[in-house]
């Protein structure tokens, strides 16, 4: 794997999180102690991808000044920049210049404690133009479900039922080819990426992996994710 580039995707404005994020990019709010990105980049490190590209733009000069070039993680850390909002599918394309065949993508706002060699060779088996690391999610709803009939009878009461399956967790193995996917200079979603590519043939597989998913993408989960680091490492006295 080290001959594997990765691209972070950095470049998202963080409304969820305000005012967190007013004056903090989202990649660089703390977990435990130290921002999500520098964990994110710490586990690239664990499988020998020591080549990054992170895609900024929201209060970029905080990330770029914080991370620099990469050598204080012995990293090689490069920078594309967009001077507005693009989307995921429209981030992932700024980097185009920067690639040369498969390349592993993450989202900046969350972090995922996984296999990535398994996952990597796995995409390599497969042969498809892209692989969507998939995480297991059980979530126990806030309300029951009521069911009733015609007749307005009640007929099954469901108390906080649970829903639960895979998710896409925002970890993907790509070839440079599905960058055709994704049009430059506009607003694009990876999910439209994806469906493209899907309309035109191109073989698309997913892998189930096991491990820990943190997705700080809002208030809520971003506390839980932080006070979850504290307890690792400790309340400091």
């Amino acid at each position: 794997m080290s001959e594997m580039k990765a691209v972070i995707l950095a470049g998202g404005l963080g409304t969820r999180l305000r005012p967190y994020t007013l004056f903090v990019p989202k990649p660089l709010l703390p977990l435990g102690d130290r921002p999500l990105l520098e964990h994110i980049l710490l586990s690239l490190k664990k499988y020998d991808i020591n080549e990054v590209v992170i895609t900024v733009s929201y209060l970029s000069k905080l990330i770029e000044n914080y991370f620099g070039s990469g050598e204080d993680l012995n990293m090689k850390i490069e920078y594309v920049r967009s001077d507005r909002p693009m989307g995921t599918g429209g981030q992932l394309r700024t980097a185009e210049g920067r690639l040369e065949g498969a390349f592993l993508l993450l989202y900046g706002d969350q972090f995922i404690d996984t296999n990535l060699a398994k996952f990597v060779e796995y995409h390599k088996v497969k042969g498809g133009l892209a692989t969507m690391l998939l995480m297991p999610y059980r979530q126990t709803l806030k309300y029951g479900f009521i069911d009733s009939d015609d007749t307005g009878r009640l007929v099954n009461w469901r108390e906080k039922p649970a829903v639960e399956g895979w998710i896409n967790a925002g970890c993907y193995v790509m070839e440079k080819k599905f960058l055709e996917y994704i049009p430059a200079g506009t607003m694009y979603g990876m999910d439209e990426a994806f469906r493209e590519a899907m309309k035109r043939g191109e073989p698309i597989f997913t892998f189930k992996a096991e491990g820990d998913f943190v997705d700080i993408g809002d208030k809520e989960g971003y506390l839980s994710a932080h006070e979850k680091y504290l307890q690792r490492i400790g309340r400091i006295k």
